[in-house]
């Protein structure tokens, strides 16, 4: 018996006359446009570009470069050419961020219907503002590897492993970046940057979280910390600990947009993994520490200690019996 013969689509936009196995793709085709009026918030149709993922990894990569000079380089450097590279990278950065901050932007006023008469100017002006502040976040974040270092005994005796390796480092370097756009109220692309971050550590950093100097997230997978959350100096979180927010019902979202709806730690605070720590009036006095798998939603005082009761542990014995015979 000879092969049956399979139609093959003609590449064409014509729905109508494509003789695909499978018309009923147009009529897919036709309810998705009859959605537009009614869904219109879930599209972006318009020559106007939206944010880009892409280029905010393109960004946080350049950031890299400047902030870890020859760690994330693709070529090597060296002392005669510092300068000169790190100039070249500099205004690359400068120049992308300037056209991304207005994209942000731009796409803000079209979704409110408002005349977006100097977005490109104001684009260029946090561009440079940003880019201005560069050696200070370098120099925070020098603080935040000397804590890692100082805090992980795997860490070694040199600072590379924690600049190449770290997930909380990489993490706070994105979000430290991201809430200096957060402040400046630049729309989406602060949220993208730590979205990204979160995909590619497993860390959920909020851009609009408070974070101090000598900050130290130890293995990091699973750690959220939420947008109004304030976290001192010196602070160290472990694995899978929440700084959130107390359940809301449903109608809290405008309601309690912009509010303190997160927890602050204050200086020194070390929190172990697992633990949760809800609600804006909640206050980890300095110094504290809050043990593994607590659930904390009152404030404590300076140089407390919040630990678990060591639970009763059952051992059943894993031997089988012996089989009768």
């Amino acid at each position: 018996m000879k092969d049956k013969k399979i139609p093959i689509c003609r590449q064409t936009p014509d729905f109508e006359s494509n003789p695909c196995p499978s018309p009923e793709l147009s009529v897919v085709v036709r309810q998705l446009m009859r959605q537009r009026k009614e869904l219109s918030a879930f599209e972006h149709v318009s020559q106007v570009p939206g944010p880009s993922f892409h280029a905010a990894k393109e960004l946080i990569v350049l950031a890299q470069q400047l902030l870890f000079p020859g760690f994330f380089s693709p070529r090597p450097v060296s002392e005669p050419n510092v300068e000169y590279h790190t100039g070249q990278i500099l205004y690359d950065f400068y120049e992308k961020l300037s056209r991304e901050v207005a994209t942000a932007i731009r796409h803000d006023c079209r979704r409110y219907n408002r005349d977006c008469t100097d977005c490109q100017e104001r684009g260029q002006v946090i561009a440079l503002e940003v880019t201005r502040l560069m050696p200070t976040l370098r120099e925070v974040l020098a603080t935040d590897v000397v804590a890692a270092q100082e805090g992980d005994p795997a860490a070694g005796e040199h600072f590379d492993q924690i600049i190449f390796c770290y997930p909380g480092l990489y993490a706070t370097m994105v979000q430290r970046l991201a809430h200096e756009l957060y402040i400046r109220q630049v729309p989406f692309l602060p949220r993208i940057f730590t979205e990204y971050a979160h995909a590619k550590t497993g860390i959920d950093i909020h851009p609009g979280a408070e974070i101090g100097a000598s900050f130290f997230i130890d293995h990091g997978t699973g750690v959220v910390i939420g947008e109004t959350t304030t976290i001192g100096k010196g602070v160290r979180l472990y694995q899978g600990v929440t700084l959130g927010a107390l359940s809301l019902p449903k109608d809290a979202g405008a309601r309690l947009r912009g509010k303190k709806r997160h927890p602050t730690l204050e200086d020194g605070v070390t929190v172990y993994a697992g633990a949760t720590i809800l609600g804006g009036g909640t206050v980890i006095g300095a110094g504290s520490v809050v043990g593994g798998n607590v659930w904390l939603t009152d404030s404590i005082p300076p140089g407390t200690k919040v630990l678990i009761k060591t639970p009763e542990l059952v051992v059943i014995n894993g031997k089988s019996p012996r089989a009768k015979t």
